[in-house]
């Protein structure tokens, strides 16, 4: 914990009072546009908001320190945390309990501090819903292919089938994160089905990135480009870059594009309610993050 108060030695102490401190858990998250989202919603609404970037990378820390590092948050007075990769399933045995979204997707991206509790939520889920909603509204939804089955990717098939995706196909480089994601959504009476090779489903109406490729720290593409063509669409969750090599070649294609701008600008505007109790405007919140981008 020494090390740790020497790395993390300017949130020690955070201030007056009544003053709301956050902060963003994760590695390589220094271009992360959630710390502008977030303070420029708080100073609208005229409130002593920050927002700090704990980068593991950064500072050095090993996986190991999550626990640790979410002890001295708790301590010197932080109201929460987001949580992001590669932490969104680690955080789960550091909580006293998860909210019903988080407890059914199995992975926390936001954490309340209160009255001694940790409470882990999953606005991810909400988030890609939305963006989806709102950005494919009319697209086909029966076969659909998920890469990626992490902490992200558990939130994002919750949203798939959320939004009607009829058969959903999951593929993870790790097998068994796959199944087990699978097997605990099958549980829940959904349509999903773990595959090792994404070449033997012949065809789907759309193909959802949810790994961290394509991110600047892991360029390259998670499915043959030669897979994509007119007609299906094509959903990332990596806002950064704006558009992913995956987009892009899916664009070049003609498919329908969903980049992952949307997916983190609404995961924030209910990350910021959940720590704040206040409404925030989805609207200017979304003003800031172009700006900003």
């Amino acid at each position: 914990m020494a090390n740790l108060g020497s790395n993390l030695a300017e949130l020690l102490d955070i201030g007056a009072k009544g003053a709301i401190h956050i902060g963003l858990l994760g590695r390589g998250i220094g271009a992360s546009l959630s710390p502008t989202m977030h303070r420029q919603e708080g100073e609208r609404q005229g409130l002593d908001y920050h927002y700090h970037l704990i980068d593991f990378d950064a500072l050095a820390l090993g996986n190991e320190h999550l626990g640790d590092v979410v002890d001295l948050l708790e301590k010197v007075g932080f109201r929460g945390v987001n949580v992001t990769h590669p932490f969104k399933q680690a955080i789960l045995e550091h909580l006293n309990d998860l909210a019903p979204d988080a407890k059914q997707i199995g992975a926390v991206n936001t954490v309340i501090f209160d009255g001694g509790q940790r409470v882990g939520h999953n606005t991810d889920c909400w988030g890609f819903a939305e963006s989806f909603r709102l950005g494919l509204p009319q697209v086909p939804r029966k076969r659909v292919l998920q890469i990626g089955t992490g902490g992200a990717g558990a939130a994002v098939a919750r949203a798939l089938i959320e939004v009607g995706v009829e058969d959903l196909f999951v593929f993870d480089t790790d097998p068994s994160r796959s199944q087990g994601l699978a097997a605990r959504m099958r549980d829940m009476d959904y349509q999903v089905t773990a595959i090792t090779d994404i070449s033997s489903v012949s065809s789907f109406d759309g193909i959802v990135n949810a790994t961290p490729i394509g991110m600047d720290k892991y360029p390259g593409m998670p499915v043959d480009p030669e897979r994509l063509g007119a007609g299906q669409w094509v959903a990332d969750i990596i806002y950064f870059p704006r558009e992913t090599q995956l987009i892009s070649r899916a664009e070049a294609a003609g498919c329908s594009t969903l980049p992952g701008t949307g997916m983190a600008i609404f995961q924030a505007v209910k990350a910021f309610e959940l720590f704040t109790g206040r409404i925030p405007s989805r609207e200017e919140m979304t003003r800031s993050f172009q700006a900003a981008d």
